[in-house]
């Protein structure tokens, strides 16, 4: 399905630049990772900081996979400096998932990426680009409930049971996926990174037919589904496919190329430069030849969307962003 963001990345003259990453715009606001996972207006101007230092169609709202978990009830883990993460398994077993019910939207910390949103296009900064919210995707979304290696081996030893916790968390999902609809959203980024852990046929099973469920019934012209999966490889691209979202993107484990060059014209691949090996480790003059190398192997393609290839970490300096969008810049001017 074309939808206005896919019309805007393939009808441009010039290669587009979409990093994923929010929390590195907090070395320019001063504030800390706990306070702009906790409150809409840190993340807000730590998302509008980034974009007054390098000017962008893209606003997201921070990926944050703990938000959907903890609102079933999971512990989280807050440290100032550290994206949240969740802390044991809040559901062992078929007598757990009886007494589990599925949150209000709003509950908890499910209000701060829709209030960000809110504010961004409340304030016109999406009327000349596209504002994005963040969600988990399903089979992630029970891997935080259920644990990660327990929903793993769940898809052989209890497929049943994972079942129902899909359906569970799938009808959340689009409940909260309908409510960034509802405050503006131009589309949303869904992060099913787990699913990547699973071979291709399993990934078909238990993660791309639940993914679609959401998508279906809520992508349109005005509202684009990007799926993300940062683990995911050549094989499982086919199977991804199917989901229906508009966009997709990948980590560093895909071969980007090999995967342009299995898709159509019209079909968006995005990534997928690695946020450790690239961003955090290498200095910017690397970073500046690791964007311009991916630029010129995808240069026949522009179904091809250039980002980072995960959400880029807090501890990241931002001389190596400067040096990622000067690279692009460069290179539309050649």
């Amino acid at each position: 399905m074309q939808t206005n963001l896919t019309e805007f990345i393939l009808g441009s003259q010039q290669r587009l630049a979409m990093p994923v990453g929010v929390y590195s715009g907090l070395h320019l606001t001063g504030k800390t990772v706990a306070k702009a996972t906790n409150d809409y207006m840190v993340q807000a101007n730590a998302i509008l900081a980034l974009r007054e230092r390098n000017p962008s169609p893209f606003l997201q709202a921070a990926m944050d996979l703990s938000i959907e978990a903890e609102a079933f009830g999971a512990q989280v883990r807050f440290d100032e400096g550290e994206i949240p993460t969740i802390i044991g398994r809040l559901v062992t077993g078929r007598e757990d998932l009886t007494k589990l019910f599925a949150p209000k939207i709003g509950h908890k910390r499910t209000i701060v990426p829709l209030s960000v949103v809110t504010y961004l296009k409340d304030h016109g900064y999406g009327d000349d680009g596209f504002v994005l919210g963040s969600i988990i995707g399903p089979f992630s979304l029970v891997g935080r409930l259920f644990g990660v290696t327990e929903s793993l081996m769940l898809t052989r030893e209890d497929p049943e049971l994972l079942g129902d916790l899909l359906k569970l968390a799938t009808n959340f999902l689009l409940r909260y996926a309908e409510a960034f609809r509802g405050v503006g959203a131009d589309g949303i980024i869904m992060a099913e990174p787990a699913a990547g852990l699973m071979s291709p046929a399993m990934l078909a099973r238990f993660s791309a037919p639940y993914v679609r469920q959401i998508v279906e019934p809520l992508q349109s012209e005005e509202f684009s589904f990007l799926y993300h999966n940062c683990g995911a490889k050549l094989a499982h691209l086919k199977e991804i496919l199917k989901d229906g979202a508009a966009l997709h993107h990948f980590g560093n484990p895909m071969d980007m190329v090999a995967a342009l060059q299995q898709v159509d014209d019209q079909t968006i691949l995005a990534g997928n430069l690695d946020p450790a090996s690239v961003f955090v480790s290498s200095t910017p003059a690397e970073v500046y030849q690791q964007t311009t190398d991916l630029l010129h192997a995808t240069a026949g393609h522009r179904n091809f969307l250039l980002s980072s290839g995960c959400d880029l970490p807090p501890n990241m300096s931002l001389d190596k962003l400067d040096a990622f969008y000067q690279a692009v810049k460069d290179f539309n001017n050649t």
